[in-house]
Order: C-alpha cells, then sequence, then structure tokens
C-alpha cells in the first residue's frame, strides 16, 4: 500500500492540489482512508490532520452506495464475457472467502471488517460483501461508516501520531 500512495504523490503533487490528491486516493479500492491519511500525513503532502479527516471520510464513502446498489448487475453482466466473467468470479471468491466474520455477527462483524486496518480490508471489500450477502442497504452504510470512523481513528494515530512525531 505505501508503494502506491508514493505513486500517487509523486506522480500527482504540483499537477492538482494536495488536498485533491487525499481524496482521490481515499476513493481508490485497497488504499481508501488508510492511503489518504499516509498521503496527508506530515511524512508527505502535509495536510492539516482537520483538514485530511474529512477529506479522507467523503472520499472512502462516496463509491460505497454505488458498490451495494449496482456491483451485482455489474458482475452478472460481466459474466456475459469470458474475460471479464472471469475477473467478476475472482473478485466473488475473494470477497467471500472473507465473509465469515461478516455473516456471523452482521453489524458489528462488517464494523469491525472495515474498520480495523489489514490487508485486504476495507469499505470497499466490506461492501462487495455486504451486497453479495443481500444485507440491508441501510444497515451496511451505517456499518461502514462506523468502521470508517474507527479506520479514521486509528490510521490518525499512525499517520498523525507516529508519523508526525517522526517528520514533523
Amino acid at each position: 500500500m505505501n508503494n502506491l500512495v508514493l505513486w500517487f504523490t509523486e506522480h500527482l503533487a504540483g499537477k492538482i492540489s494536495n488536498e485533491l490528491i487525499v481524496f482521490v486516493i481515499s476513493m481508490v479500492p485497497i488504499l481508501e482512508l488508510r492511503g489518504g491519511l499516509l498521503a496527508s500525513s506530515p511524512a508527505l503532502l502535509d495536510v492539516a490532520i482537520l483538514k485530511a479527516i474529512p477529506i479522507c471520510i467523503i472520499g472512502n464513502l462516496l463509491p460505497i452506495p454505488f458498490i451495494l446498489l449496482f456491483i451485482k448487475r455489474i458482475f452478472q453482466w460481466m459474466k456475459k464475457y469470458r474475460g471479464l466473467g472471469k475477473i467478476a468470479r475472482w473478485f466473488e471468491e475473494k470477497a467471500m472467502s472473507k465473509k465469515d466474520r461478516i455473516e456471523r455477527y452482521e453489524f458489528w462483524g462488517l464494523v469491525l471488517f472495515v474498520g480495523i486496518p489489514l490487508p485486504g480490508t476495507g469499505a470497499w471489500t466490506g461492501s462487495l460483501i455486504a451486497a453479495l450477502l443481500d444485507l440491508d442497504f441501510k444497515k451496511a452504510i451505517a456499518a461502514i461508516f462506523v468502521g470508517i470512523i474507527i479506520a479514521t481513528v486509528i490510521m490518525s494515530c499512525i499517520s498523525y501520531g507516529l508519523l508526525g512525531t517522526l517528520f514533523g
């Protein structure tokens, strides 16, 4: 993840504002809010924490309703084509391999899945799993939002606490 964050910051710096770079990174799968807060830290783009947090949260939340509402239809369409069908099935298998925690504890399982910053977790994957499990839209949005808040607290401490101390 760090390499992707560095790539985005190096290639976009000077072309668009630091805040827009953080917003874009926060919307990208895999990077999401975690990558956005790393990019905004004093070690990289040095965006003030009170400015970075809402930018990252909004950037991370923006794609979520679309994933919840449309990903199953998109995957159905993709499966009509051999190459795209393989990609859709791969994403489904990858996401569903992590469904146990969410399926067992539903709301709180989804909250923790999104909130704990581990590889392969986050709002994108959590939304994909929630959509494939047909979880209630409102509950899924609420759980993902709470998870994003938890991830914000954890990543802010890392990005601005630890990295801020080292590079600030």
